[in-house]
This record gives structure tokens, sequence and C-alpha cells, in this order.
């Protein structure tokens, strides 16, 4: 699920992102780009503006948008994971600025992802942000206290799964989806924001919700191939495992977050090799990785803008490794780790008020290219110093070296590219592959190169 802290002031709630998929549980979003801006508490006008501006220039498939749903009142951003109806009335916007974003996304070309709170209802009890009254358990014309699990304590034993998914999370009233008046009333909000044109769903705090009852919801769907991806944390040994999930979609893949931040900042990038199924995850087909996200940024299990290039140089990995389907995490600075977005979710311009905008950080964005054009590649030519520094190729189509070494490095690198002249899309300096598909290049400590077929000039 997501972070979030509770009732009284305090309670930082730490969920995870989902990743999608579709009925048939394939890997990444379906077409053939998938790579999602996660723009985490923008509001819909700037999303919109986001998706003309820059994500669909860039190549980017999918944006991912906050909670779009009526939520307790409060300025942190936790707040948008405590629902109190499913009216579209939340700090980032209504359901005209939502309708117009999904319109101007797809206008761009970039499909429309929502961040989908169905495991639980909001806690304490007061006026929504849409006006509506509510009490824990009571929430007016849509749920009463016979929809929710009898089991009114908090999940207190991850060894215990009826504990897992019956009891409440950091206190959040718990619906019982096995019910049919709750599976019907989730799967009504879903259809009505499929309605509106949206493409599909991340589910915040699947792990919480059993997988058979979340089938049972998407077969209601009027569209039971939307993308899905499920937020199922990986805990070693614990009752519910993410690998239940994939049947319904696409799971996010925890262990290649935590795993990356140890490798950038404590281990040798030359164990990257087989990174992915190698190191024992789930099936890069159903996998949805990300380097961080809203909660894992702040709960300090993964790298985060403040790593510097530790975090951008992971980025650069993740989007030319093939492995999963990628989510870069774009959200705001912060301090106190309850914050919610400034100016309300308003974004006047990135680098400004705060606005981190990691999905158009250069030496990411760029990526976004490489890995649209260099889809179905394998991985070729992998080569590596046995320590900080590696470089590897996707077939004919592309190669990428990055060098996480104190020094700079200087090396010929083999390929298996045609003979050209090819744009480091990096730092837009140009790259010469010779007739053996041999290139030169020198690059600074903690820099990277990426070059692919079809991007000649810069």
């Amino acid at each position: 699920m997501a972070s979030r802290r509770i009732l009284s002031a305090a309670v930082a709630v730490s969920m995870a992102a989902l990743v999608m998929s579709t009925t048939s549980a394939q890997a990444s979003p379906p077409g053939t780009k998938d790579v999602t801006a996660v723009l985490f508490e923008w509001n819909f006008a700037s999303v919109a503006k986001e998706c003309t501006n820059t994500l669909g220039p860039a190549g980017y498939g999918y944006v991912q948008v906050s909670p779009p749903a009526e939520h307790i009142q409060g300025s942190q951003w936790w707040t948008s994971y405590q629902p109190v109806s499913y009216k579209i009335a939340g700090r980032l916007g209504d359901a005209t600025a939502f309708k117009n974003m999904i319109n101007t996304c797809h206008a761009a070309g970039v499909k429309v992802v929502v961040d989908t709170v169905v495991n639980h209802m909001a806690a304490g009890s007061g006026t929504g942000t849409g006006g509506s009254s509510y009490t824990k358990y009571n929430y007016p014309g849509l749920y009463s206290s016979y929809d929710f699990d009898d089991c009114t304590s908090q999940v207190s034993n991850y060894q215990d799964r009826w504990n897992v998914q019956h009891c409440e999370l950091v206190g959040l009233a718990d619906l019982d989806t096995g019910e049919e008046y709750v599976r019907a009333t989730i799967a009504g909000y879903m259809n009505s924001l499929l309605g509106y044109g949206v493409d599909g769903f991340r589910i915040d705090a699947a792990k919480h919700i059993d997988a058979a009852d979340l089938a049972n919801i998407k077969s209601r769907l009027t569209n039971p191939n939307a993308y899905w991806k499920q937020e199922v944390i990986y805990g070693a040994g614990e009752a519910v495992q993410p690998t239940e999930y994939t049947g319904n979609g696409d799971v996010q893949e925890f262990r290649y977050a935590y795993d990356l931040k140890r490798v950038f900042n404590n281990e040798n990038l030359a164990y990257l090799k087989n990174y992915g199924e190698g190191w024992g995850y789930m099936s890069s087909s159903v996998a949805g990785v990300f380097v961080d996200n809203h909660d894992t940024e702040r709960n300090g299990s993964t790298l985060n803008y403040k790593d510097g290039a530790n975090y951008t140089l992971a980025n650069v990995f993740m989007l030319a490794w093939p492995y999963g389907a990628p989510d870069i995490n774009s959200g705001y600075e912060w301090s106190d780790a309850d914050a919610g977005p400034p100016n309300g979710g308003q974004v006047n311009a990135c680098w400004q008020d705060g606005w981190k905008c990691q999905h158009a950080w250069p030496e990411i964005m760029r990526m976004v290219a490489f890995r649209n054009a260099t889809r179905g590649q394998a991985v070729t030519n992998w080569w590596d110093d046995g320590n900080d520094a590696i470089a590897f190729g996707r077939g004919t189509k592309g190669f990428v070296a990055i060098n996480h070494e104190s020094g700079s490095l200087s090396r010929t690198y083999q390929t298996s590219l045609p003979a050209g002249t090819y744009c480091n899309v990096q730092n837009n300096t140009s790259v010469t592959v010779n007739s053996s598909g041999q290139f030169t290049a020198t690059l600074g400590s903690n820099t990277a190169l990426a070059i692919y077929a079809g991007k000649s000039t810069c």
C-alpha cells in the first residue's frame, strides 16, 4: 500500500506500489512502450500538460496518477490514501479535470494508470474533500459496518495470512472483499474510471486482499484486459507471497529496488550480470520494477533523489536492462516524510517549488527512447572490470556503459552494433563504431554512455 500516517497526527504508512499487467498476466504494459512515469501527487491539470510537453515526446508509454477519489482533509500526502467516497473530488482535481487529463494524455500517445485504493476506507471521522460526511465503518451511500472485516485490530503478524488479509492496515477500516456487495461496489468504482478512459490500475495494498477476491473484482470490469499492477511487498517467510497474484496481472518486485540500493551503495556493479530472474525474482514477464517509489524513498529501503549519481545511474541501468516493466518515480523534495505536495499538487515548472521531476532528468528521460528502441533484444557483449564498471549491449540495437568507479575509465568496447556514428544520449556527444563493432570512449567517474540504432545525431 502506500505509506500513510493515521488518525491523530501520525502514522506513517508504508505501502508499496504495485505494478500492472493484463488478464493474461503478460509482462509490462501492452504495447511497445513499457515505461511509466509516476507523477506522485501532481494534480490532474499539471499531469495533462506534462503528457503534452514531456512524456509523449520522450516515449513514455504510461503516466501513473495519484488516487482519484474523495479523501480525508489535510495537507499530508497520505491523506490521498484514505478514501471517504469514490467521487473524484480530491486535492488533485475534480472529474472534469480528470477527464481532460486523460484525453490530453491520450492525444500525446500516453496511457493513464490510476493508483486505486480498494483495500480500505478512511479512519476517524469528519468531512471529506468533496463534502461527504463519514465515520469509521460508515460512509453514507457507499459502505456501512456490515461491509468491513470482523477483525478490527491492526495487522500484526505477517506470518498469519488471515491476520494480513482481514485485519486493519495501520488502523484503516478494512473492506470485506469476500462479500458480493463490496466486490460489486469496488468493480463499479473501477468501471467508472474505465468510463473516463483510464487504461489501467495500480492496486494499492494488494497484499492485504486475497488474490481470489481481486480476480473476482477484475472479472467484473468492462475491460478485464486493462493494465493491472499490484503492490505486494515480498517478505521472506511471510504467509502471503507476490507470486500468488501473478494470475491477475503484473506484481511489483520490491527486491529489485532493495538490491539496487545495496549494489550501488556498497557492492559491485559487476554483480548485476544476471540481474532479475537469476537473483530469484519473479519472471520478467509479470514483474514491475522501480528504483524507488513514494513509500520507499521515504522509509529508506531504496535509493532516492538525495543519493545523487547512485540514484541517477541506477535508473539508467533499470531502463537499459531487459527485466520487468519500469516505473520512474517523480515527486518532490521533502525533509518531513509526511509533507504533502508543493502548491497543493500544482506544478508550475519542473525544478521549481521543490518539484524534482526525475522523469525529466536528461540522463533518465533519454533512456526511455533507448528502452523503446531495444525492446525484445537480449543482453549481449557483457563486460565488467570485476568491480564498479560495466557495459553491455542489447543485441544489434543498443549499447550501454556505466562507470561507477571513483576515477575516469578509458577503453575499447566490443558491441554487436552495425558500423556508423551514434549519439551518446547521456551527454549528446558522438560515438563512432567501426566495422568490427568496436568503439573507444572515456567515461568520467559516475557517468554513463548509451547509444542505440536510429539515433545517429545529437
